[in-house]
């Protein structure tokens, strides 16, 4: 995967650079959706400790500062760096690497076979990353972002037949059970409901795979509230009331989307999500 090739990120990077200490003075703004601990020693022993066997053989500090460099790399665009330096940690930087490797292929990777085999890979270190680190709420919700990206690129029938659905529930519930104020697993279990109510509908979705409307506003709400300047949620926002209500929401998809390209972005992936936003309304 290390040798494929990645799309330079398209925007200009420069208010994106998080230097030194700016990283850990950003950090709360910029991991409001995902709340991921900052990698400071403290938080690096604990990774390794958890990780035990699966864990890099490096001590608190060197770790720490890996990490912060690889999520540089991710908030400056350098998506490929990003995802080499958490690949290189095995478990303990499949956070960044996944993330990482999601948004580019998200965005950047032309070609649906390339972006499914992508987060494919990217699935494999979520699934590492659960095993070695049940109790960090991101190994569960990173599986989820993988496996659900990967299922958008698959037949509906072909998701659900293979299970895709079930795992991709059962990594949100876990995800929010351990931090219940993650603003992008609820925008995700509010597609969840969406997807799947749109697709089979809410009687059927409702007794088999426990999809409701209600589930999927409720959930979205709470990402609004917990992140109202993030364009994806207000992107998902707009593509969750397209899915339950069509034509009888368009007004109201068309301001979210609205709000997504208007907003301010904190880093590249904000870029990439306001961009396409635009796109969208133009």
């Amino acid at each position: 995967m290390a040798a494929a090739k990645w799309a330079a990120f398209p925007h200009d990077a420069k208010g994106f650079a998080y230097a030194g200490d700016a990283l850990k003075k950003a950090w709360p703004q910029l991991h409001a959706g995902d709340c991921e601990p900052f990698p400071d020693a403290k938080h690096a022993a604990a990774l390794l400790k958890a990780a035990g066997k699966a864990a890099p053989k490096l001590d608190a500090d060197a770790l720490a500062s890996a990490l912060q460099d690889a999520w540089r790399a991710f908030h400056h665009g350098d998506f490929k760096a990003a995802f080499d330096a958490g690949e290189k940690l095995g478990p303990v930087g499949a956070s960044v690497a996944v993330k990482a490797i999601g948004i580019h292929a998200s965005y950047l990777v032309d070609g649906d076979a390339e972006k499914l085999k992508r987060f494919e890979q990217a699935a494999k270190l979520a699934e590492a990353a659960v095993k070695a680190l049940p109790d960090e709420a991101n190994s569960h919700y990173r599986l989820a972002f993988a496996l659900g990206r990967y299922s958008q690129g698959l037949s509906i029938v072909k998701a659900l037949k293979e299970g895709i659905a079930t795992k991709v529930r059962s990594a949100l519930d876990t995800t929010l059970e351990l931090a219940p104020k993650h603003a992008e697993a609820h925008t995700a279990m509010a597609v969840y409901h969406a997807e799947i109510v749109n697709k089979i509908g809410a009687l059927i979705g409702g007794m088999t795979y426990g999809a409701k409307p209600a589930e999927a506003e409720k959930h979205i709400k709470t990402a609004l509230k917990l992140t109202p300047n993030s364009p994806i949620a207000h992107i998902e926002h707009g593509n969750v009331l397209m899915l339950l209500y069509g034509d009888k929401k368009e007004d109201d998809a068309a301001a979210a989307y609205e709000k997504a390209a208007k907003a301010k972005p904190l880093d590249a992936m904000e870029a990439l999500d306001a961009a396409y936003a635009r796109e969208q309304i133009e």
